[in-house]
């Protein structure tokens, strides 16, 4: 395997976190244990150590190595080298100090620290990254698993998009593909990928969309809410078409910015419109994110909307017609 990155031995990746001690561990995701560690140099490293009982194999962990060794941008993290030794693949990112997204969001007392221009720099941040990635890298990349916990924050609070082991790479014009194994996070994954294992630039749209919604109202997606909807999008919908969408702004970010909060909602229900066509590509997110005086159009209901719609996304094996006569033989839920 062919790797544009340093290439570190066990010993001393296990020197870098203390024989990766427990009290080194910083988390758990669906690749393997995540550990603090520091380079002889004294830089602080976070180091991704891939599980025997991982649902992620070598696969996903070559595919992220090739994938961001070769991508360069400020909202994407930064992949520091790479460890294959025997039974070992482990992967060093560089440290971000205050870890993910969903810790702020969703946690017991942070949300305090996340008042609205750190919500806003975060959504904006993450939309730039996004775009490099569909626009602007070497290669039109599809990151296929955009969520609040693959969101990493740095000492500003500045967002890093992280764990590519699902994305995939397209080439020339290419912006879509298919799947018979569709991989992904519960409430982030796009209707279309979810029923028909159709995954494009407007399904890593449409995860953005939710993660904006999440963001600005400081609630899950897949959270409990007293409509007809269950979820977040269809609660927050039900609250936009009666015009009361300002009642879904978390109110720790003021009442000075509600307005404002109410054109970030309407981008995230564009993202999130069930026809893939119907939702604006990231060029035009981040238009529509920097202007405050652009007229942004209505957004139509967003897909998984009701409970009839979302009763049938569910992590069992199914097969679904659609005009790709494509059955997906598997469905693995994160």
């Amino acid at each position: 395997m062919e790797v544009e990155l340093p290439v570190f031995s066990y010993s001393s990746v296990s020197a870098a976190t203390n024989n990766f001690s427990p009290q080194n561990k910083l988390g758990e995701g669906g690749f393997g244990p995540v550990y603090k560690g520091g380079l002889q140099n004294g830089q602080e490293i976070a180091v991704k150590r891939l599980s025997q009982k991982s649902g992620q194999g070598f696969e996903e962990f070559r595919n992220e190595i090739l994938l961001i060794a070769k991508l360069q941008h400020r909202n994407l993290v930064r992949l520091l080298g790479c460890c294959i030794d025997h039974v070992e693949s482990i992967l060093m990112y560089e440290y971000m100090p205050n870890k993910s997204l969903d810790m702020f969001l969703f946690g017991s007392n942070k949300q305090e620290t996340l008042d609205w221009k750190t919500r806003t720099r975060i959504v904006e941040g993450i939309a730039q990254g996004l775009l490099y990635l569909h626009e602007y890298s070497r290669v039109r990349i599809i990151h296929r698993d955009l969520k609040a916990s693959n969101i990493l924050l740095d000492d500003e609070m500045n967002p890093k998009i992280s764990d590519f082991g699902l994305a995939r790479i397209f080439g020339g014009t290419d912006s879509r593909g298919y799947t018979n194994r569709v991989v992904g996070t519960f409430g982030y994954i796009s209707p279309e990928y979810a029923l028909e294992g159709l995954f494009s630039t407007n399904s890593d749209v449409y995860s953005f969309g939710v993660l904006v919604v999440e963001i600005i109202s400081g609630r899950k997606n897949t959270g409990f809410y007293k409509t007809d909807s269950l979820h977040l999008l269809g609660h927050g919908w039900d609250l936009w078409i009666s015009g009361r969408g300002v009642e879904l702004v978390d109110g720790k970010v003021g009442s000075a910015a509600a307005s404002k909060a109410l054109r970030y909602i309407n981008v995230g229900l564009l993202c999130v419109q069930e026809n893939p066509n119907d939702r604006p590509n990231m060029l035009s997110v981040v238009s529509m994110l920097s202007s405050e005086i652009a007229t942004l159009p209505p957004p139509k209901k967003p897909a998984f909307s009701t409970t009839n719609l979302l009763s049938s996304y569910s992590s069992q094996p199914k097969s679904y017609p659609s005009e790709h006569h494509l059955t997906i033989s598997e469905i693995v839920l994160r």
